[in-house]
């Protein structure tokens, strides 16, 4: 395992300097990725509505379908990477097959080829993602963990914020004001994406340095036995908040149906992902002093308050705002939570735990969008609510959560 000596109390640029080649190999990778995905897949629930004219119910379940997919493969990769003591080709693999995926938007005219795309896209998303974490979890001391997490998820999301930018200026030149995304746009996007996506396979393949972990004889990769005890409680409680957690689409739906059009939706985004990226590490870093559990909770409890206000919203600025503050839920608790987990498992177990952790978000991802999708027409009596419908529901699973988080898994370490 490569180690840095730096701890904590180091200032934050030396403690940067000091993370090793993977972690910054990794980011570049994520951050490559990002341009190439989020130029096309955040204006997929446009191209479904607007252009196939698939209905709130549909877009649910193409990202509910897709998430489950990425769930059962993270379950098997992430406890594959244990046995075999490897990280690195699992998660090339991963990238590789998103990579192939894409291009086949171009020529989809119908929603089930979305779907496909979606699930090959998530498929090769489940490969890499549990390997991927383990590989950084294993490369740095629990003193630079999140840090290191939180670096990637800035490197990650300055990559969404650059794609989203060029996907704003291609829709600035093709379409100008359209309220409704076009076609000929959406395929511009598919085509300009392909290279970012090329490259960061390249980077990864050849600059990642496999890690060299014990290989484990058997791997139960369903199980949870041996597990510490505050580890299957966070899984407890994560479950929850997933089950509220719906697919972003439908805060894009909304934004258009609060009256924002197609270019001001990916200035929005770009809002997001700049808010995102600029928080990630220093509330990474942050972690690392106060306790991730406490960060967690704190992140969770401001995604209930934002659903809350995307629930009250009237009007598309206000979509605007709350989806800027969405960013800071997302700094704080997505880096955090995969050092949490770093914490509570031997080493030898990362992927599986990863792959565990991966698996409850995305098989409670397709009840989460299927659910919000039928809110918002109005199924299980939440009629009159419309579109606010999904977002009370995820707003009360939240808070819920976030409170029971707080009860039922204890902090017994500094790191916790």
């Amino acid at each position: 395992m490569e180690q840095t000596q730096s701890g904590p109390s180091t200032g934050l640029f030396a403690r940067l300097r000091s993370l090793p080649v993977n972690v910054w190999v990794v980011t570049a990778t994520s951050f490559l990725t990002d341009v190439s995905s989020e130029m096309i897949f955040n204006l997929v629930p446009l191209f479904l509505a607007n252009v196939l004219q698939a209905g709130t119910a549909v877009i649910g379940l193409i990202d509910g379908l897709a998430e489950t997919t990425a769930s059962l493969m993270k379950m098997y990769a992430g406890g594959l990477s244990d046995k075999l003591g490897q990280r690195k080709w699992l998660t090339v693999l991963g990238y590789a097959i998103s990579t192939v995926s894409k291009p086949f938007l171009y020529i989809a005219n119908a929603w089930g080829w979305v779907l496909g795309v979606r699930v090959a896209d998530r498929f090769g998303k489940g490969v890499r993602t549990a390997p991927r974490d383990a590989l950084v979890a294993d490369s740095i001391d629990e003193k630079q963990r999140g840090l290191a997490f939180g670096m990637h998820r800035a490197g990650d999301t300055a990559g969404a914020f650059l794609g989203v930018l060029i996907a704003a200026l291609i829709v600035w030149l093709t379409e100008r004001g359209s309220a409704d995304l076009t076609r000929h746009t959406f395929q511009i996007l598919v085509l300009a994406s392909i290279v970012p996506a090329v490259l960061a396979v390249v980077v990864l393949a050849l600059w990642a340095r496999e890690t060299g972990v014990n290989k484990r004889s058997a791997v139960p990769v369903l199980s949870l036995k041996g597990m510490d005890g505050r580890f299957k409680l966070f899984m407890l409680v994560l479950v929850l908040f997933t089950l509220g957690n719906s697919s972003d689409a439908f805060i894009i739906l909304l934004g258009q149906n609060r009256g924002l059009n197609v270019l001001e939706i990916l200035l929005m985004l770009v809002t997001f992902n700049l808010i995102y990226s600029v928080l990630s590490g220093p509330l990474g870093a942050l972690s690392d002093k106060i306790g991730r559990r406490r960060l967690i909770i704190a992140g969770w409890i401001a995604y209930g308050l934002v659903y809350l206000g995307f629930a009250l919203s009237k009007v598309g600025w206000q979509i605007w705002l709350f989806y800027g503050l969405y960013g800071i839920y997302y700094a704080a608790t997505e880096g955090s939570a995969k050092a949490f987990i770093a914490d509570l498992v031997p080493a030898d177990r990362r992927g599986t735990a990863y792959g565990l952790y991966n698996a409850a978000i995305g098989l409670m991802a397709f009840p989460a969008s299927a659910i919000a999708g039928l809110l918002w027409q109005g199924a299980f009596g939440w009629h009159g609510l419309g579109p606010s419908a999904p977002f009370l529901f995820g707003a009360s699973l939240a808070l819920l959560a976030g409170i029971l988080f707080w009860v039922l898994v204890p902090a017994k370490t500094p790191s916790a």
